[in-house]
């Protein structure tokens, strides 16, 4: 598969986390989350469902693939990941690591992120 734009990953991580619940997310709930007009959402839609990563079924429910919800997982662990490290190790504002971590995960290696992992748990508690 091409790469996605980090535009259309945030999409999809948007609809991972929305669908936890329920595994399906709206149209409107996903704009909402991502201050975008339903329009917008709506095409974005369309671009995931033709290269296969969602699919929309009545009421304009929306469904990850299989392939979908793989890269929707993979983008919410590094977004997770780096936040997380952000906060727990740099002392950052939770604000501004979620914000960093946002533009950080779409660019940042697999390699990266597991060091990161590493890390986080080889940490001690300070006494």
């Amino acid at each position: 598969m091409e790469n996605l734009t980090f535009v259309m990953e945030n999409y999809l991580e948007a609809i991972y986390e929305l669908s936890k619940e329920k595994h399906s997310a709206r149209i409107s709930d996903i704009a909402e989350r991502l201050s975008v007009s339903k329009a917008s959402a709506s095409n974005a839609m369309q671009t995931l469902m033709t290269k296969g990563l969602v699919v929309t079924e009545k009421y304009r429910e929306v469904y990850l693939t299989e392939e979908g919800r793989k890269l929707a997982e993979m983008t919410s662990k590094k977004h997770k990941t780096i936040k997380r490290f952000f906060i727990e190790i740099l002392s950052i504002d939770p604000t501004v690591a979620d914000s960093d971590a946002c533009a950080i995960e779409h660019v940042i290696s697999n390699i990266s992120i597991r060091a990161m992992e590493r890390f986080l748990e080889e940490k001690r508690p300070l006494s």
